[in-house]
């Protein structure tokens, strides 16, 4: 085992004496040592319980017969550090996640882990550790929050939280309402309740294959998240013994699921940035050209929050995750010969898991639309792509046409908004919001819930070299790429340039000829970073672009 190497032999006697140290008994350390990696924190709603997982997972182990050991991770909330500095620290977390998760494994010599996330950039920086460990892995998540349900039986959630900010400041409600949904929006521990970013890669967990079914889906209260992870806790330990690897499991195949599955769920977009990061770690080359491609077969099946107004706990309800792949195995979509952490295939896996509610996962033969949720756009605007969550997106705005509002930061677009000098048909332009050029990459919730506040959002486009929060809906399109910090074409945008928008063609242009484009080019010189200090500094020079999953690259690394 891989524990040998601090377990076994007279040379370890000096480790064996420091595990003596943590209390560990000599059969302690004659079993397997199995990582609990431990998201818990009391920051961050979905984090909060994790604890109760992980004493579960520990139950699981050592019913298998293994030794648990429990260590952390970090994770930020992306809603608390939404619209301020803080939310230049949340995508630069995925990396040091996967980092330390790194460290402390390759230190300790663990024989497996079990991975217990549950928010945004913290399961994909954990499925990036597993990926780069190559360790036996299984992933059991802390589970959704329950949707709110407002005094007039109408239930809600953050996405509608944040909208409310924006039908305040334009006198569209009172502050009572407002404080009715601040009471009442977020109303247990799990992350937010619609298909946001969290439940989109918790979710996507169980269709690459490294989470047990029910993972994306089981509500964070219900005792069944404790079973699971006790199941997790075990099946850790049967994926050891038959050396099932995340290399066995998150294959090119898988991640071709994942991508077709993410359209029919409609996924927020940021599985766009995630997918190809963690597909990078597992040497899969992850281009999301192909990402319309699949989009064009693949039928949108789920209308969850923003989307529609359906939550994670009715796809629970409705047989989650593993029905809607049911779904779209009637039409061949998937590949099922591949293996799981279940140590089955994706065929045996959801050969049973049957649709239970066809308003909640529409059948495949009635979609809500024949293509998938999320489309990726090109143009001169964006050479190298964005991308846009289209099942989020308001019939009249697929093709739009407008006048660029042009803003260099997001706190400057927001004043603008709240000041109502955003009008219809408005084109609202956020640059030096991107990897490098935040830099972090900030996500753009609060203009864009503010526009949708505002009753603008079937009329108001935004687009950023920045990101969108999986609340976001609209006709929003980030990941501009390349990004203004590095001279892409957001750069030269220039007030009143008329941008032309259409998703169904997947297209994104401003009108300007080739010569005044070269001749904005030749002027522009590039900006400092607002931060310039600290991990920033270390990431800005590091990291690549969002097309390519911004992913950390030394100087002449490929």
């Amino acid at each position: 085992m891989r524990s040998d190497a601090v377990t076994k032999g007279v040379q370890q006697a000096p480790h064996r004496s420091l595990f003596h140290a943590l209390g560990m008994t000599k059969e302690e350390l004659e079993r397997p040592l199995i990582g609990i990696v431990s998201s818990k924190n009391d920051i961050v709603p979905g984090h909060a319980h994790l604890d109760k997982i992980v004493e579960a997972v520990k139950t699981g182990v050592l019913m298998a017969g293994g030794t648990p050991i429990v260590f952390p991770a970090i994770a930020v909330c992306d809603g608390i550090a939404m619209g301020h500095v803080g939310m230049k620290y949340s995508l630069v977390t995925r990396e040091l996640i996967a980092d330390s998760t790194e460290a402390m494994t390759m230190a300790h010599q663990f024989d497996a882990l079990v991975m217990v996330p549950n928010c945004d950039k913290n399961v994909p920086g954990l499925l990036m550790a597993a990926a780069r460990l190559n360790v036996p892995t299984i992933f059991v998540s802390g589970g959704p929050m329950l949707a709110g349900v407002l005094d007039s039986g109408k239930r809600t959630c953050l996405s509608h939280m944040f909208e409310c900010v924006g039908a305040y400041n334009s006198g569209k409600m009172t502050m009572e309402e407002v404080e009715e949904y601040e009471n009442k929006a977020c109303p247990s521990c799990g992350s937010c309740s619609g298909m946001y970013t969290a439940n989109s890669m918790n979710c996507l967990t169980e269709v690459l294959g490294m989470g047990l079914k029910g993972n994306g889906t089981i509500p964070a209260p219900l005792s069944e998240r404790i079973r699971l992870a006790k199941h997790a806790g075990m099946k850790i330990m049967e994926l050891l013994e038959k050396n099932i690897r995340p290399s066995d499991i998150m294959t090119e195949k898988a991640f071709m699921n994942a991508l077709t599955v993410d359209m029919a769920l409609g996924c927020s977009t940021n599985s766009m940035l995630h997918l190809p990061a963690i597909a990078h770690e597992a040497g899969v080359d992850l281009n999301l050209e192909i990402a319309n491609d699949i989009s064009a077969k693949t039928p949108n099946l789920c209308h969850l929050a923003p989307a529609g107004n359906t939550y994670m706990e009715d796809l629970n309800a409705a047989g989650g995750v593993y029905a809607v792949m049911n779904e779209l195995n009637k039409k061949g979509l998937l590949h099922t010969d591949i293996m799981t952490c279940t140590g089955k295939t994706v065929g045996e896996n959801i050969a049973n898991c049957f649709n239970k509610n066809p308003e909640i996962i529409r059948p495949i033969e009635n979609p809500y639309s024949e293509t998938g949720g999320i489309a990726v756009l090109k143009g001169n605007l964006a050479p190298d792509s964005c991308v846009v969550k289209r099942s989020a997106v308001a019939e009249e705005m697929l093709v739009h046409s407008g006048p660029a509002r042009v803003f260099d930061c997001e706190e400057d677009a927001i004043a603008a908004i709240n000041a109502g000098k955003i009008v219809a048909g408005d084109v609202v332009v956020i640059r030096y919001e991107g990897p490098k050029g935040g830099p972090g990459m900030r996500e753009m919730l609060n203009p864009t819930s503010a526009i949708a506040g505002m009753g603008l959002d079937k009329e108001v486009a935004l687009i950023t070299d920045g990101r969108f929060s999986g609340a976001t809906r609209g006709a929003s399109i980030g990941h501009v790429s390349p990004e203004a910090a590095v001279g892409g074409p957001i750069a030269f945008v220039e007030e009143g340039d008329i941008i032309h928008i259409d998703i169904n063609k997947n297209t994104i242009d401003f009108e300007v000829s080739d010569e005044e484009l070269a001749a904005r080019k030749a002027k522009w010189q590039p900006r400092q970073p607002k931060i310039t200090s600290g991990y920033l500094k270390r990431y800005a020079a590091l990291v690549t672009s969002a097309n390519t999953g911004a992913v950390l690259k030394v100087p002449g690394e490929e």
